[in-house]
């Protein structure tokens, strides 16, 4: 059986953080948490571009990352193989993920710090059990 993105809905719920790791030109690792990841469709993810700096320093030199995810509530963990795409700073996508993180920053007091630059969607290439 393939596993598909569609098969993985309480992994993009944001209730445990995921994690990307990306390599600079040079080959040094960086790792960051995500405070949101989303299903596109079934090829594509959008990540919340809020504190990217290294990150996409590394993306625009190498543009591949493995993201991990996590369900929220089994607890298992999966890796995606991804090729950047494309960053949204605007559209029906970043509105959606925009929405999503100011809900879950009013909840936790943190509104005025949690701010959305942009929405980096991202092609997966493979996707596994961990």
């Amino acid at each position: 059986m393939t596993l598909r993105l569609s098969d993985l809905d309480a992994c993009f719920e944001g209730v445990v953080p995921a994690v990307i790791a990306t390599l600079s030109a040079e080959g040094m690792p960086n790792i960051s948490y995500l405070s949101h990841v989303a299903r596109v469709d079934d090829r594509h993810i959008a990540l919340s571009n809020q504190f990217f700096g290294k990150t996409a320093g590394n993306l625009a030199a190498v543009p591949r990352a493995a993201i991990l995810l996590v369900d929220g509530r089994s607890g298992q963990q999966y890796r995606a193989e991804t090729l950047f795409v494309r960053s949204e700073s605007e559209g029906p996508l970043f509105d959606r993920v925009a929405a999503q993180i100011a809900a879950t920053s009013a909840q936790v007091g943190m509104a005025s710090v949690m701010h959305l630059r942009a929405v980096d969607v991202f092609l997966v290439t493979a996707l596994a059990p961990v």
